[in-house]
């Protein structure tokens, strides 16, 4: 029992200096909660993928490694908390990107834009060049031809080398022109395909392409082994330097095409914001009153476990920090009704063991006992469809499904534990000893 009331003391002290942390100004202002984008306001940018170079059955690893090199040019930047998903609609799939405080469209483009789709392409034969040509002349000749013939290169075709296999870029001066250029080492796998690409396309060109255009066609002389290429295209120094940090920054291993732009403003999320936290204080205290009237000692003992559950809650949302958004809000506040939903299953229980002739302690711990079970399954359960709605849904319904795991999983620390000892120590000596 002393341990007991040493580790609720501790609690509690605790819980006085997270709650200073979190709403007294000159200690809350050094680590702002994260707000999410409908409450602070920002940019949402949507982009088509282009898959059509890209075996199906390599869709979820080109997908997946689009999002990562997109979320590391945002971080890159200083963007707390970016939101970067894949959609699929219809056929095709988007990226979508969230800019919580971003209001500058301009600047959230330049962002995702500037990071080059990197891509090495092998000469077509004569007769392959002249054929697509030829078809190229017959669809302009056509009322309305069709802009992907038109955009296919009749001299180079598409190769499985692209900036997804790049380890680093770096710059250089050519020792002939004294110019710079960017060396290139791919890793292990894009050393192998470089390997072949060069044993393939000896005394022939091998084109370099960023973002579509063509920069270079260096002839193959030899086969290249060791994964080195160069980039040169006659470049200042200063603009060597920018292509080489944005190629260390992660080139795209899937091309995007910007076809949706929306700023969102921060009033409309204030506003809710506001009301939401009004919301949440009005129920608060409606359920404190609700448990010290139906309950009295044991309501109030529960209502401090809640206070203590809503205050390490909040402390974790800031701390990690948790981008809060409405959705987000709304599953802590839910959590909130499930905290205290235990400790009415644990009084009720008591309340018929009182009947049967028991003591309030005892009447207590047999309470906590009989509960328990059901307390835990439904817990269990709630967290594990909120683990589930986290993983296979968008961003909104994840940010209410983490919050409401949370405090889930708070509310059973405090509604079962804190409230339990703090009444044992009330009832001191009148609760007889757990088995468990």
């Amino acid at each position: 029992m002393k341990r007991n009331i040493i580790l609720i003391g501790l609690i509690l002290i605790a819980s006085i200096f997270l709650g200073a942390f979190i709403f007294y100004p000159p200690l809350s202002k050094y680590r702002p909660f994260s707000l999410g984008l409908d409450i602070s306001g920002g940019t949402i940018l949507v982009y088509n993928t282009d898959l059509s170079n890209i075996n199906p059955s390599h869709y979820t690893d080109a997908l997946n490694g689009l999002k990562d090199v997109i979320e590391r040019r945002i971080n890159y930047t200083g963007v707390k908390e970016p939101r970067v998903s894949i959609n699929k609609n219809g056929n095709q799939y988007q990226l979508i990107v969230e800019l919580a405080g971003i209001k500058d469209i301009n600047q959230a483009i330049k962002m995702i834009g500037e990071t080059p789709y990197l891509e090495f392409r092998e000469a077509r034969s004569e007769e392959e060049t002249k054929q697509i040509l030829a078809s190229q002349e017959e669809e302009k000749k056509k009322p309305n031809p069709d802009p992907k013939i038109l955009s296919i290169d009749p001299y180079f075709k598409q190769t499985s080398l692209t900036g997804k296999y790049l380890q680093s870029a770096s710059v250089a001066f050519d020792p002939t022109t004294n110019m710079p250029v960017v060396d290139l080492q791919f890793n292990d796998e894009g050393t192998q395909i470089f390997a072949e690409l060069t044993k393939k396309n000896l005394n022939k060109p091998l084109a370099i392409y960023l973002d579509g255009q063509l920069i270079s066609a260096p002839i193959v002389r030899d086969e290249i082994t060791s994964g080195k290429a160069q980039i040169s295209g006659r470049f200042t120094l200063e603009e060597a330097k920018q292509l080489a940090m944005r190629l260390n920054q992660g080139a795209l291993p899937v091309p995007i095409n910007l076809i949706s732009q929306q700023t969102i403003g921060s009033i409309l999320g204030e506003n809710s914001l506001r009301q939401m936290i009004k919301a949440g204080i009005i129920g608060l205290i409606g359920v404190i009153l609700f448990m010290i009237i139906v309950y009295h000692l044991w309501g109030i003992v529960a209502s401090l476990a809640l206070i203590i559950y809503a205050i390490l809650s909040l402390a974790i949302f800031k701390g990690v920090p948790v981008t809060l958004t409405l959705a987000g809000l709304t599953g802590f506040i839910l959590s909130l009704g499930m905290t205290v939903d235990a400790n009415i299953l644990i009084f009720e229980y008591a309340k018929e063991e009182k009947k049967n002739g028991k003591p309030d302690g005892a009447a207590l711990e047999e309470g906590f006992q009989k509960s328990w079970a059901a307390i835990r399954d439904s817990n269990i359960s709630t967290i594990i469809s909120a683990i589930i709605l986290y993983y296979f849904s968008s961003s909104m319904v994840r940010g209410f499904a983490l919050t409401l795991a949370i405090g889930v999983g708070i509310g059973l620390l405090t509604a079962v534990y804190v409230t339990r000892v703090i009444l044992q120590i009330i009832y001191l000596n009148k609760i007889p000893k757990s088995n468990d």
